[in-house]
């Protein structure tokens, strides 16, 4: 991608951040196949199991016609099967997906009777089944983090705009009406010019921070390995250590609590301060490193320039689950603005989670993931408000359309010929998980080393080493 092409992304990307979605932003000619409002949009759901579950029913439930399930567990692609045809016996309808564990096999027998992919996978799976659904032109609502690594981020936004599809990206806070607020309130200057943000994740709630077992365990018969594995190097089965869930603390699989969080809790502080790239990120403190996993807890520090009128910030991550004896999660102190005054909203002891915008004029607090609810506090202030009720809020005006549901704005996408109505389409959604991905870059570097970063051209410009870190050298046979 050229120096051009990537500034007109750039201002694409802080307009739409600002502007209505739907009402301002640019309008793309539909791709694919031609769709009457009644029209059935062929969906082909890859993963479905935990997330890729309930992704694969609301595809369903919003009028896709199912026509392949991909998972390389047998037992979970035969049991959603089953529920998809009894569900559909009762609605009146006939689901006949065809099974695959293998997503390249898929593609290659289906392509022309897909319209769009749900990707539901491990994380490490994400950038190359999205990136061969969009070479193929198919429209992709695709679970966050929307990547692995920085170069499948940048990628990914290449072909969606280029290809001029539909996508969405996993995050369902970016509906929630509180979100959308929180970005108008914070624009509209009621805590001033803000200066710092504060994330904090009650995970890793699943096993990081550990070595490889030195045994192995023979690969069942309900699993297809060598497509877990994907474009990661093959390494021996083990029953619970990775499938189904445990893959996320792996740095072959998965992307930590950064990844897995950030993506929800960052959103909308990203979207509000018009974060784009940082040009400084540090892992300040961090538990034990392992070679192969992401640590217990760390904090980690981003700097971002001034942009669109908006001073220079700083924004630290802390991760770590409160419920591990083991270790004291690494937190923001009373130092912090705001911190006291969350510490006194919850009785006497800081949320297992939270976001936190520092303003000259104030602080905006989000207990939740998904920023379902806002508490402000002016400068005088000894206490949190409702942002609903907050006297300084009444008057800022809606600028940002309210959500008709997350994954409807996805369909209404397709169906309209209109990518910019998916609030979280993957040009948004392209630079919010690159940007947190730079964090699982500094920490990889190691503790403590200042990693200065050229976002344009995805490389750090003081520690050559980070360059290993970007771009992942897919196993063959698995190049997107």
């Amino acid at each position: 991608m050229n120096s051009n092409t990537l500034n007109l992304s750039r201002r694409q990307f802080l307009r739409y951040t600002t502007l209505a979605a739907g009402a301002s932003a640019l309008s793309f000619p539909y791709v694919g196949r031609v769709l009457g409002a009644n029209d059935r949009i062929n969906i082909a759901c890859i993963g479905v199991g935990g997330k890729g579950d309930s992704d694969t029913n609301s595809a369903y439930g919003h009028g896709g016609n199912i026509v392949a399930l991909c998972d390389v567990d047998a037992n979970r692609v035969n049991g959603k099967l089953k529920y998809l045809k009894d569900r559909a016996a009762k609605d009146n309808r006939t689901v006949e997906p065809k099974l695959y564990s293998d997503f390249r096999k898929m593609f290659e027998e289906l392509d022309s009777s897909i319209d769009a992919v749900t990707v539901s996978t491990p994380d490490h799976l994400h950038g190359v089944a999205c990136m061969m659904a969009m070479k193929r032109k198919k429209h992709v609502y695709c679970q966050k983090p929307l990547c692995q690594n920085v170069s499948e981020a940048r990628e990914m936004v290449r072909l969606a705009k280029e290809n001029k599809l539909a996508t969405q990206m996993g995050n369902q806070g970016s509906a929630n009406d509180a979100l959308r607020r929180a970005v108008e309130i914070i624009q509209a200057g009621v805590i001033g010019e803000p200066k710092e943000l504060h994330v904090w994740s009650n995970r890793p709630v699943w096993p990081q921070g550990l070595d490889r077992p030195e045994t192995s365990d023979p690969v069942p018969d309900w699993m297809n390995w060598d497509c877990w594995i994907g474009p990661a190097q093959m390494r021996p089965y083990k029953t619970g250590v990775y499938h189904s869930f445990n893959w996320r603390g792996w740095y072959d699989f998965g992307t930590g609590a950064l990844g897995d969080m950030a993506c929800h809790m960052v959103n909308m502080p990203f979207r509000a301060l018009k974060l784009g790239y940082a040009n400084v990120i540090e892992c300040e403190l961090a538990s034990r490193i392992y070679p192969e996993t992401f640590p217990l807890t760390s904090r980690i520090r981003f700097e971002f320039p001034e942009r669109e009128g908006l001073p220079p910030l700083k924004f630290w991550w802390y991760d770590g689950n409160p419920g591990d004896k083991r270790l004291r999660p690494l937190r923001p102190g009373p130092e912090v603005p705001g911190v006291t005054k969350v510490v006194d909203m919850q009785g006497g002891k800081l949320t297992n989670q939270g976001t936190l915008v520092v303003g000259t004029k104030g602080v905006i607090f989000a207990p939740d993931d998904y920023a379902e609810k806002i508490y402000l506090a002016l400068n005088d202030e000894k206490e949190f408000v409702d942002g609903k009720k907050h006297e300084a809020c009444l008057n800022v005006p809606k600028t940002i359309p309210r959500s008709p549901g997350h994954d409807k704005e996805w369909f209404d996408a397709m169906k309209e010929g209109k990518p910019e109505l998916a609030y979280s389409r993957f040009e948004i959604a392209g630079y919010l998980t690159e940007s947190i991905l730079l964090g699982c870059i500094a920490l990889r570097v190691g503790v403590g080393k200042r990693m200065e970063w050229d976002g344009q051209n995805m490389k750090s410009t003081n520690l050559p080493e980070a360059a290993q870190f970007v771009k992942r050298q897919n196993r063959a046979g698995w190049e997107a």
